[in-house]
């Protein structure tokens, strides 16, 4: 696995001063091909790290897996990062085995000699989910559906009913999550140039983190370990998210079964629609003390004015 962040010599400009070489950070962006059964099914452009949840939490979202019988292996092909095994026995979570240390970081390379590093994930399912699963992807860190065929081919149902979840969540816990989640972001403090993905329980005790260039990769690195820790369905949980909210961060949420999507930013209008039709809690520019909320306002313990 390569390092997630990369030194650059930039050249600083001041409008009103001198300009000064200095170095700079890179939060580092990289192609990862996840592949079933040895047949390539897509490339994703991530920042390294978590490429296992990464690559679980991708097929999961996508529909391609049951939590508890279809996964059989996750490995990491590169000669840096150990095999993982996951034997999944139903109702069980995983057994994973520790982390091997990090690898020492790579020399910088010169732009001519930089290529495609040779890094991917190997999955291995049943057959039969193998086979669901011979559709041709290509995701980019701007967009996590790209390539797909149609808006039918997105709308992935999930197997949990996330509109029957109880949840409560206070608006001052929420108001609260963006500054817990910035300060969490250890790799966007050196670079500013990471996403972030934030599981929350409704009280607001942070569970998981992730950061990612894509904000798709940092909820699927989320949802991966999840899974991989038996947790899913992620009921009476919050999911924050870094920037805007998008159709397909609200697909993701609602396959985990996760009640409450935040995000700093705006949500689309097809995000809005689906998080409506999933009975989910969607609330956009969370900033501050002050928030939209777009669908599943009854969530929020929150007093209305009343109507004229």
């Amino acid at each position: 696995m390569g390092s997630r962040t990369a030194r650059r010599r930039v050249l600083r400009i001041s409008v009103h001063g001198p300009s000064a070489h200095r170095a700079d950070m890179l939060a580092v962006e990289e192609p990862l091909e996840i592949r079933i059964g040895g047949t390539p099914l897509t490339v994703t452009m991530r920042t390294p790290g978590d490429d296992i949840d990464l690559a679980a939490g991708f097929l999961f979202c996508e529909g391609l897996l049951n939590p508890s019988v279809d996964l059989r292996q996750i490995r990491m092909c590169d000669e840096n990062v150990a095999d993982v095994t996951l034997e999944v026995a139903a109702g069980r979570p995983a057994e994973v085995p520790a982390a091997p240390a990090a690898p020492a970081p790579r020399l910088p390379r010169r732009p001519q000699d930089i290529g495609w590093p040779q890094e991917d994930t190997q999955v291995l399912l049943d057959t039969q989910v193998a086979a669901q699963a011979r559709r041709n992807f290509l995701t980019t860190s701007a967009c996590g559906v790209c390539g797909k065929e149609s808006i039918d081919a997105i709308r992935v149902k999930s197997r949990y009913d996330v509109a029957a979840d109880p949840a409560q969540v206070s608006p001052g816990v929420l108001a609260s999550l963006p500054d817990r989640l910035r300060d969490a972001q250890k790799v966007f403090a050196s670079t500013g140039g990471l996403h972030a993905a934030g599981l929350f329980t409704a009280d607001g005790t942070l569970l998981a983190l992730r950061e990612d260039v894509g904000r798709h990769n940092a909820v699927d690195k989320i949802v991966g370990w999840a899974l991989r820790d038996g947790r899913l369905p992620l009921s009476g949980h919050v999911l924050l998210v870094s920037g805007r909210a998008s159709f397909e961060l609200v697909q993701k949420a609602y396959m985990a079964g996760i009640p409450v999507l935040a995000a700093v930013s705006a949500p689309s209008s097809l995000a809005v629609g689906l998080a409506e039709e999933a009975g989910m809690t969607l609330v956009g520019f969370l900033r501050g003390e002050s928030m939209n909320a777009y669908t599943g306002a009854h969530r929020l313990m929150v007093a209305t004015l009343a109507k004229h």
